[in-house]
């Protein structure tokens, strides 16, 4: 599939500090249509509309240059407006950012150039989108597991219960360590399990960096929508499994961030 994170840079001119440009949030079909309701970002936030070109056309909409962008809304906007897109058709993300000074740059700098790679990737994800899995651990649970298993932990709290602070020290490094390290096995097991009961049900997995120490997985899924209730399924399963020790979330349909790859060659 195509990178239409990077395309969409390299699209991007520098652009006057005054005046209007156009932003683009992402390509797709060129028989989309725009819900009259949908705006992006900016504040306030202009009509989203479609430039086309052929089979395919860029999701845009008209933007101040003179007012900073990147703002905790702006990047809510972008991904909202995404996301809505990816659970109706199929969608390729451009990276938040992006503005290019006009809609014929648009259509003659990424449409045009980019359009058969485009259309190819838009054919892949039809009746696809991203859906994410975020499993953490219960603390209490996990480290209850981790002190059971490994009597050297054990003994490690123990101590560090019976002695000040400042003469525990060394002794809680060495536990934190111990921990750490016991959890980190956990969650190179528990994503293992869950990701050999999910790829049934998947076209394409993604492991994510874990972002919290107690995450037990993190999960990108590109899923056909019709499957959705297969993958709910799944995930019950082991949520029930899990009772007490992993809670377990699915965010989706998502826009395909994890599956935008550059073509071979």
């Amino acid at each position: 599939m195509t990178d239409t994170s990077t395309r969409g840079q390299e699209g991007q001119e520098s652009a006057p500090d005054t005046g209007v440009g156009v932003y683009l949030y992402g390509i797709v079909p060129a028989d989309v249509q725009v819900s009259e309701e949908a705006h992006g970002v900016g504040d306030p936030s202009t009509a989203v509309t479609l430039v086309r070109h052929g089979e395919i056309g860029a999701l845009v909409s008209e933007l101040a240059l003179g007012r900073p962008l990147g703002t905790p809304d702006d990047l809510m906007a972008h991904e909202r407006l995404l996301d809505a897109t990816a659970a109706e058709v199929p969608v390729l993300p451009i990276r938040f950012g992006a503005v290019m000074t006009s809609t014929e740059a648009v259509v003659e700098e990424l449409l045009a150039p980019h359009h058969d790679d485009f259309r190819t990737a838009l054919e892949e994800l039809e009746g696809r989108a991203e859906y994410v899995v975020k499993a953490r651990y219960v603390e209490q649970a996990v480290l209850r597991e981790v002190l059971e298993e490994q009597p050297e932990a054990a003994r490690l709290r123990e101590e560090v219960r019976s002695l000040p602070e400042d003469a525990s020290r060394e002794a809680r490094i060495q536990l934190g360590e111990l921990v750490n390290g016991a959890v980190s096995a956990k969650r190179e097991a528990d994503t293992q399990e869950l990701l050999e009961a999910l790829a049934p049900v998947c076209v394409l997995t993604s492991v994510r960096e874990p972002t919290h120490e107690q995450d037990a997985a993190h999960i990108a899924l590109l899923v056909e929508l019709d499957r959705q209730d297969d993958l709910e399924a799944v995930l019950d399963r082991f949520a029930a499994r899990w009772e007490g020790r992993v809670q377990i979330r699915l965010l989706g349909p998502l826009a395909p961030y994890d599956f935008i790859v550059t073509p071979a060659g």
